[in-house]
């Protein structure tokens, strides 16, 4: 007999495509799935068969807009003042808005699992109080600290010996500490929810009975011990449905195709766009460059071995590229390598530093700074083009990716929690010795 679930979303442009990719899943399976969600969402929703339900006081916004971006991250001139725009309009700020509306849907319609993405603090506060298992997705490499292993954000190898523990220890502090600011509000949303407040903003993450962190696990460090709730599931790696099913139009020849992928959102990167097209124009590649909905592909000057198209399904397009340039954002990442393909990563913020440093660290691609020249974007395609090392470790990633996502894992979590706890049952218990470790 099938479930209900509802899955509780926020614009947050490559974060979306992978939380629809379970949805899509679990109503493959029988299962009834609503998802709320921004207004720029719900045809996307309703395409994969879900009921789409706009937030009613929670933010609602369009990212491949800039006029219509919640967080407007482009704006601001300091990774440290990217991050207080996004605790402060989606995680924590708006936390009692995302409460308000996740509750009052829960009411209106008991779901066995509430499955969110892991940012929205709001929602999983909703999930408590209404007394349901919940799932946060997180939707990138395990961005929450661990003993072991540095803190997120960084792009820090791991560390070796006292002084590089101690190191992460003192790291890890410093970039916790800026979560203090969002604590009023979010423990406001808690005490309008009927639950106490919490101690801390990060604790609250872990108030969830499953973490499910859709990446491969073989991208993070591999020393890292997670909390027990967390389970590495694997990457979805389905193109988002803007993107088309028809089979892309390539440049011809047969020389060496480069995939050309920026955000999908809005982060200013016209001008980084340029760069990799006019360092295309002095390599012996064809390339095809997609802009994504962000970047009106008319603007963008390109020479004659450069196609530039507003979307392309980039699985067809992998399945004969020889490298992918890209700004790292995690779905773009693991896109490519579960289809072989080495990376040149050109991060623009967010979580891309990062993203980019696992990558170069599992030996599968090269990162060059978002103000690199022409000539030394040209340069780092041309070595990982000719450097057989980075295919062969692309490969093997891909060959572990395929394994991990052999079975559904992610779907397979949550059906279990949902019938361990069925809609009005009460909470689901949390792991426990029982549930054994977090899979590696």
């Amino acid at each position: 007999m099938g479930k209900d679930f509802l899955f509780a979303l926020w614009a947050g442009g490559g974060a979306v495509p992978p939380a629809l990719s379970v949805a899509r899943a679990l109503i493959e399976r029988g299962h009834r799935v609503r998802v709320l969600a921004d207004a720029s969402l719900l045809e996307e929703v309703a395409a994969i068969g879900a009921e789409p339900v706009g937030w009613t006081t929670a933010p609602q916004g369009d990212p491949s807009d800039p006029d219509k971006d919640v967080i407007r991250d482009f704006e601001a001139r300091t990774p440290l003042g990217e991050f207080a725009r996004l605790r402060d309009r989606i995680v924590c700020g708006p936390a009692a808005d995302y409460a308000r509306d996740t509750l009052a849907e829960l009411r209106a319609h008991p779901a066995d699992v509430l499955v969110t993405e892991y940012v929205l603090l709001g929602a999983l506060t909703a999930g408590e109080a209404a007394g349901v298992p919940v799932v946060s997705l997180a939707t990138t490499v395990y961005p929450l600290p661990t003993p072991e292993g540095p803190p997120f954000g960084l792009g820090l190898s791991p560390a070796t010996g006292p002084l590089g523990r101690l190191r992460d220890r003192i790291l890890t502090g410093m970039t916790v500490k800026p979560w203090a600011k969002g604590l009023p509000a979010l423990n406001a949303a808690r005490t309008a929810s009927g639950l106490p407040p919490t101690d801390s903003v990060i604790e609250a993450f872990d108030r969830v009975d499953r973490c499910l962190v859709l990446s491969p696990r073989t991208l993070d460090h591999p020393e890292r011990r997670f909390p027990a709730h967390v389970r590495h599931v694997g990457p979805r790696i389905d193109d988002p449905a803007w993107a088309g099913k028809r089979e892309p139009e390539l440049p011809p020849g047969d020389a060496p195709l480069v995939l050309v992928s920026l955000s999908s959102s809005f982060m200013n990167q016209q001008r980084q766009l340029e760069r990799i097209a006019e360092a295309l124009g002095t390599l012996p590649v064809r390339a095809l460059l997609t802009t994504g909905p962000a970047v009106d592909p008319a603007t963008v000057h390109a020479p004659d071995n450069v196609l530039v198209a507003a979307a392309a399904p980039h699985n067809a397009v992998l399945r004969r590229a020889a490298v992918t340039i890209t700004h790292a954002g995690h779905g773009t990442a693991v896109k490519s390598l579960a289809a072989g393909v080495p990376l040149v990563c050109i991060p623009q913020g967010r979580d891309q530093g990062e993203v980019a440093s696992h990558v170069a660290r599992v030996g599968a691609g090269v990162t060059v700074g978002k103000k690199a020249s022409p000539a030394a974007i040209a340069r780092a395609v041309e070595r990982v083009l000719n450097g057989p090392s980075y295919r062969s470790a692309a490969q093997r990633v891909a060959a572990e990716i395929a394994a991990e996502t052999a079975t559904d894992h992610a779907v397979a979590e949550i059906e279990s929690l949902a019938e361990r706890a069925p809609a009005g049952s009460g909470r689901a218990p949390g792991p426990d010795a029982a549930s054994g470790p977090t899979r590696t």
